[in-house]
């Protein structure tokens, strides 16, 4: 009987100690990368209000690239893969270096004020993701915990930058094994997306929410329209991530040197940035986001922001591709909803939802993200388009070194990198 007391007690300290560990390196995590994190939301917001008060400094793209390479090169910082970096470190198949932080830092910021389409969370995952390493590396982590560690830091620039706590704190366990989640993350996850989302609160970061001008009672009807639209984010996700991955293949195959491809591709944005007579697809596009919202997007402008975000990060500009799919969904879907006759407004937050959750296979998050952006009163129809979106897209990702550990049709696992 003493026996067995002991033994309950020994595990329930040792529980305890494991708890007090992880809300402590939580707690630093969530205050160190939120501080960056503010910093970085600070300079892009900065940035973005200086070109469009300057639109001319657009023409200055090509130069801007030459100087992202430039700074790469200074630093020697080779292994170029961005978020899937990140990954692949979570995997054990590599390390994570601290000076990646400041290199995507400076780079995203110069991207955006220069007019590049990309978003900010993709890099945002990347800077916490380095910094968390730098962390576990402090505190002479080993490497499983570090791994942990790494996952709290990327939920918490996530959260800090969206002000989304509740999809931050699951997408970093969800998002590098699709069918198999790191629990084991859940507690220091949750606690530094709390911390790093209400301190950028409080320093002025203004959490991301849309008003859904209207949405329709659930009927027939409307359920069979809404999984139509879910299809064909779908398989505009299958899309998009082919058309990153085949552009960045032609930029290769065809522009060796890295300052041509970049300069190449500053050209080319540039002119059909002149051609369309809009500086809507450069950025992230979030004013493309609120007026599709508000039930108004321009023809054919899911098709634009696509070939943008491609011609941009796939020739060395920094960014994410997060808030461009955002945009992409939210356009095409308030394209589909006029088509349809549904609520252009609730079509634009379906497609933002089940295009997201086809390019990072994480469902549990486009629903999280959902309620957090769009509250929940269009729940069953988020929760319809999220499941159609995850099974139709198949094996396709943004990031290669995501890994599908179980298949998305039968109960059977299949361990194999996104294409």
């Amino acid at each position: 009987m003493l026996k067995t007391v002991k033994y309950y007690g020994d595990r329930i300290f040792k529980n305890i100690k494991t708890f007090l560990k992880w809300v402590c390196i939580a707690i630093i995590t969530g205050v160190v990368v939120g501080m960056f994190s503010i910093m970085f939301a600070f300079c892009i917001t900065w940035v973005t209000e200086f070109r469009g008060n300057h639109g001319y400094i657009k023409f200055l793209l090509p130069l801007a690239g030459c100087f992202i390479v430039f700074m790469y090169k200074l630093f020697n910082y080779s292994n170029n893969k961005g978020t899937n970096l990140v990954l692949s470190t979570i995997h054990s198949e590599t390390k994570l270096p601290f000076k990646m932080a400041p290199l995507i830092f400076v780079s995203t910021v110069i991207t955006h004020m220069f007019g590049g389409s990309a978003g900010r969370e993709g890099a945002a995952l990347q800077l916490g993701g380095s910094i968390g390493s730098r962390i576990a590396t402090v505190f002479k982590m080993d490497e499983q915990d570090q791994h942990v560690v790494i996952m709290c830091g990327m939920s918490a620039a996530f959260s800090a930058l969206f002000g989304t706590p509740m999809a931050a704190a699951i997408f970093s366990m969800e998002v590098v094994s699709v069918g198999v989640m790191y629990y084991a993350a859940l507690v220091p996850c949750v606690f530094s997306a709390i911390i790093a989302s209400n301190f950028a609160s409080t320093m002025g970061i203004s959490p991301e929410s849309f008003k859904i001008v209207s949405i329709p009672d659930m009927n027939t009807v409307n359920i069979v329209k809404i999984i139509i639209i879910a299809m064909a984010c779908a398989a505009i996700s299958v899309l998009f991530c082919m058309m990153l991955h085949g552009i960045g293949d032609l930029y290769r195959k065809y522009f060796e040197n890295q300052y041509i491809r970049i300069i190449v591709a500053g050209i080319i944005i540039i002119g059909l940035t002149l051609l369309l007579g809009t500086d809507d697809y450069l950025g992230a596009g979030i004013p493309i986001i609120e007026r599709a919202i508000n039930g108004k997007a321009a023809p054919f402008s899911f098709l634009f922001k696509m070939l943008f975000t491609a011609l941009t990060l796939e020739a060395g500009f920094k960014g994410g591709e997060i808030v461009p799919s955002f945009c992409i969904g939210a356009a095409f879907g308030c394209i589909a909803g006029h088509i349809l006759g549904i609520s252009p407004s609730l079509c634009a937050a379906i497609g933002m939802t089940a295009l997201f959750c086809g390019v990072t296979n994480c469902p549990i998050t486009s629903l999280l993200i959902s309620f957090e952006l769009f509250g929940y009163k269009g729940a069953a129809y988020f929760m319809i388009a999220v499941s159609v979106s995850y099974l139709l897209s198949g094996y396709y990702g943004l990031y290669h070194d995501q890994t599908i550990v179980y298949s998305k049709y039968k109960a059977m696992y299949v361990n194999k990198k996104t294409t």
